[in-house]
């Protein structure tokens, strides 16, 4: 069985959206786009590599995150993390299979928590889910992420799409693995599930 590995960069109010560029996801009228470039160092740039670049995986995308990185990492190769975007699989949650034009895309169509534990029962490499807030309150809902790599930077959005709140999060334990602070500020965290919520007082 393959682990799917939520990659999430996040304000501390928990906005996912558009850390990357101004243009990236302006739905619902967010202001913001590109709110995390500011604050990527050697730090956070090592990290990623180490738990990210350095790994094995498929990508698991919902369709907007597919078009925004169809349209730029086949342009931007000597990146390693395009090229390593582009030789792998990508594996994308669409209702429009015939037009995913980036080479080693598979459409999944459908039920999205069918056939991505479809998926995740197969033979393969782990899968990583980047940006897709869509995606995530399907999956998590399903008890389907099984690692979360969080790169919480020091902002407050106000507003903005958010995947870890409310009924999405599905409540479960979780074991902090790895984490790392930049000088600027970047809480970076890995946690694997870790099962049920423990609870009690402080009484004893």
């Amino acid at each position: 069985m393959r682990k799917v590995i939520g990659g999430l960069f996040m304000s501390v109010d928990g906005v996912v959206q558009a850390p990357g560029g101004p243009d990236e996801d302006r739905s619902g009228g967010f202001a913001y786009g590109g709110w995390a470039a500011g604050y990527s160092d050697q730090t956070t740039d090592a990290f990623i590599a180490e738990h990210i670049e350095g790994a094995e995986y498929d990508l698991l995308l919902g369709r907007r995150t597919y078009d925004i990185f169809a349209d730029y990492w086949p342009r931007h190769l000597v990146n390693p993390i395009g090229e390593r975007f582009d030789r792998i699989t990508k594996y994308v949650v669409t209702s429009r299979p015939d037009t995913l034009g980036w080479r080693r895309s598979q459409p999944l169509v459908g039920n999205p928590v069918r056939t991505a534990a479809a998926l995740r029962n197969s033979e393969g490499p782990d899968l990583l889910i980047q940006g897709s807030s869509q995606l995530y309150p399907a999956l998590f809902g399903a008890g389907l992420i099984d690692r979360l790599f969080l790169t919480v930077m020091p902002i407050i959005l106000g507003a903005g799409k958010r995947v870890l709140t409310g009924d999405a999060a599905s409540a479960t334990g979780l074991r902090l693995v790895d984490h790392r602070v930049s000088d600027t500020g970047v809480v970076m965290s890995v946690y694997d599930r870790s099962g049920p919520v423990r609870t009690g007082d402080f009484t004893n």
